[in-house]
């Protein structure tokens, strides 16, 4: 069993909670923001993916919001460079993750390995595909032959069925991309020698990852633990036998507020720990500058609805795929964040020089003022950022809040 510190307090008030949280993601303190786009990356342990882009791609919106206004060419470097910083792979979805964390994933390589199958049967070419990969690579699917049988997006040509098995089971990776496009090249070719010979157990890919899901959340439910490595069945039991060994370096606490754990063969009691924790996110008091900031609805913060209801009160969807007539909050609405609070959501947009707010609405609760304050400093960094010099509000869902909206954001930040 793992040597755990037992000088931590381990019983916290949800808006302890919701502190140590904001600062083992980024969003408060300076410190931060050292290192750059590389070390958010290792803080936060994966980035979700997504093809919509509404001012930026999410990946580049998940950097923006704990760094500010940092180069978007600087973003796409530290995720897709050579030697390679990261690959993509399957974590809380389809995500971003530093390098060092390949060995952590061998537990999933050998469950698709065995199974042959995800969203499609693998396709007699697939030794061929991988063949050309190991002549002709790096490649893309259309050097490999296209992405599509020509329907829907799920109507993979086998050339695309194959080369995205061999990226699960861990014989290609993809560590760059060119114009969206995924470019894949063998393992061995990408992956550091020392990285690639590590064979890990089942066990030891499990309390990795769930260390790893432990140290960018803060404080985590067991649920919050795994949705963010999507681990179920006998990985989700390896999870469990982590957190109570000791293996996965979390310390268990309470969280007032927060759903009471189940005892063991009775109902829900409020007097037993229902999280776990970083050690290292309880030692100290939680202190420094919020980050006032447009988020991602992809972003690691809010990404899982039920957390986000706990955490901040934030009942959240996206909407993109929503008929336009049935949007509550638009197409994709980026919840505010501002004083380690969501204050609102804007549905953004981009006209040549000027930011588009097609919607805004403020949450209830807090000061007015405040609110006013942090909208208007998060659409103006977001402006600077993306190059706009001025913004445009098409609608606010708060009418008492509008004329000061308006009247603020004419002020300039």
């Amino acid at each position: 069993m793992t040597d755990l510190r037992t000088d931590l307090r381990t019983d916290l008030s949800a808006d302890e909670a919701r502190r140590i949280i904001l600062r083992a993601q980024g969003f408060l303190g300076a410190g931060a923001r050292t290192g750059g786009v590389p070390a958010m990356l290792r803080r936060v342990g994966a980035v979700q993916l997504d093809t919509i882009s509404v001012l930026a791609r999410s990946h580049e919106l998940v950097a923006y919001a704990r760094l500010g206004a940092v180069g978007r060419a600087a973003v796409e470097r530290a995720y897709w460079d050579d030697p390679a910083r990261a690959f993509e792979y399957w974590c809380h979805a389809a995500c971003i993750l530093p390098v060092e964390q390949w060995p952590l994933y061998g537990f999933r390589r050998r469950a698709y390995r065995e199974r042959r199958y995800r969203w499609h049967e693998v396709p007699p070419v697939v030794d061929k595909v991988l063949e050309r990969v190991r002549s002709d690579g790096p490649l893309t699917t259309a050097d490999i032959g296209g992405a599509r049988k020509g329907g829907p997006w799920w109507d993979w040509s086998d050339s695309k069925i194959a080369i995205e098995f061999l990226l699960d089971i861990g014989e290609v990776v993809c560590a760059r991309r060119v114009g969206w496009r995924r470019v894949y090249d063998l393992a061995e070719r990408v992956v550091p020698a020392g990285l690639l010979a590590e064979d890990l157990s089942d066990a030891e890919g499990v309390a990795g990852l769930t260390r790893i899901a432990g140290r960018s959340l803060g404080v985590a439910t067991r649920a919050d633990l795994v949705d963010f490595t999507r681990v179920k069945g006998r990985y989700a039991a390896l999870l469990d036998e982590a957190l109570l060994s000791g293996a996965a370096g979390l310390v268990p606490v309470r969280v007032s507020g927060w759903p009471a754990a189940r005892g063991a063969r009775g109902p829900a009691v409020s007097t037993l720990p229902n999280a776990w924790a970083d050690p290292a996110a309880l030692d100290g008091e939680p202190r420094g500058r919020h980050r006032t900031t447009l988020l991602s609805p992809f972003d690691s913060l809010i990404w899982e609805r039920a957390r986000a209801e706990r955490v901040f009160g934030l009942n959240h969807r996206l909407e993109a795929y929503v008929p336009k007539d049935k949007r509550v909050h638009g197409y994709f609405a980026m919840p505010v964040l501002s004083g380690g609070r969501i204050i609102g959501r804007v549905d953004p947009a981009r006209d040549g020089a000027t930011l588009v707010a097609r919607q805004v609405g403020f949450e209830p609760g807090g000061s007015a003022a405040k609110a006013v304050e942090g909208m208007r400093d998060a659409l103006w960094e977001a402006a600077s950022w993306v190059g706009c010099t001025g913004i445009r509000v098409e609608r606010v869902g708060t009418p008492e809040l509008e004329a000061p909206l308006r009247a603020a954001l004419a002020a300039g930040r």
